[in-house]
């Protein structure tokens, strides 16, 4: 295929039968729902800035949308805040773990809001005066993104409750360094809740589009965030997106973009595209395989790269 092809006309099936031949990775086993996803569940979707959303075989398939909820929890609370989040949280990457146990050195905040600490912090900075209030707040927030009501999967809630242990451990440690006001476990609902939304490749092409177009769902029309915050947004996507491979990600796909363990992808090029990749066995450092082959290839084909 040539570079820089239509968006529009491009091959999302070949293109997903050509990452159907990759066989590596491992399916994340850190709660039972996860371990029992289909390793061969594999889709990409594409949202235009006309409101165009193509997606390939199984685009419409259901999956929790995990750490990719992350930029988005970041835009509600930059809203929410007047943009103070950006004085609670930090914006530089890590070069670790997305679950270390670490926060900012002299402040006690975390790091960026991209790793666990960050939208740990975030979630709670929505608004909202109690748990469910903030779950309903996100709830509407992440409907707006998607421009479609989106469902939980309750199980997968729970089991991210009570099995994340290292969640805990840094919800408590922000209480001590005075950075999270909120209730240790109640942060933890509230984040553990966000990541058991049920997406799929086309809904959370969706999202990523609304990003990429400054803010404004591209399907609805509807003005989700200020501009500048979307901007900011996709600036931490860029640099810390793919945690401690966030600087391979960008010399390489530059796209910026969100991993997750369910094995998603959720990409915003500005002005230009958002698109989702979706199957879940996962690199070492946590990124789908398949997704990764996926968008580097959309990348290349269409002429994506930020920096080409």
């Amino acid at each position: 295929m040539s570079r820089s092809a239509d968006p529009a006309r491009y091959d999302l099936e070949g293109l997903r039968d050509r990452v159907l031949a990759e066989e590596g990775g491992t399916v994340d086993d850190s709660i039972p729902e996860l371990a029992g996803a289909d390793a061969d569940l594999c889709a990409i979707a594409l949202a235009l800035p006309d409101g165009t959303v193509r997606g390939s075989t199984q685009a419409d398939v259901p999956f929790s949308i995990q750490s990719a909820v992350k930029p988005f929890l970041f835009a509600l609370a930059l809203v929410d805040t007047g943009g103070e989040a950006l004085h609670r949280i930090g914006i530089e990457p890590t070069g670790e773990a997305f679950d270390a146990i670490k926060l900012e050195s002299g402040t006690g905040r975390p790091p960026n809001p991209m790793v666990n600490a960050g939208a740990l912090l975030t979630a709670a900075l929505v608004d909202g005066g109690d748990v469910e209030g903030r779950n309903e707040r996100i709830r509407r927030g992440l409907a707006a993104f998607a421009g479609r009501e989106l469902e939980v999967d309750e199980d997968v809630a729970r089991s991210e409750h009570l099995l994340g242990d290292r969640n805990h451990a840094l919800a408590h440690l922000m209480r001590a360094e005075g950075t999270l006001e909120v209730g240790a476990d109640d942060a933890v609902a509230v984040y553990a809740r966000a990541c058991a939304t049920l997406v799929d490749a086309e809904a959370l092409a969706v999202m990523g589009a609304t990003l990429a177009c400054g803010g404004v769902n591209p399907v609805t029309g509807e003005r989700v965030l200020p501009e500048e915050s979307a901007r900011d947004v996709v600036s931490v996507m860029a640099t810390c997106g793919v945690y401690d491979g966030s600087g391979r990600w960008m010399r390489g796909v530059g796209i910026p973009a969100k991993s997750s363990v369910s094995g998603a992808i959720v990409l915003s090029a500005p002005r230009t595209l958002g698109a989702a990749v979706i199957s879940p066995p996962l690199d070492e450092r946590g990124t789908s395989v398949r997704g990764r082959i996926a968008c580097e290839r959309l990348s290349d084909e269409l002429g994506l790269h930020v920096f080409g």
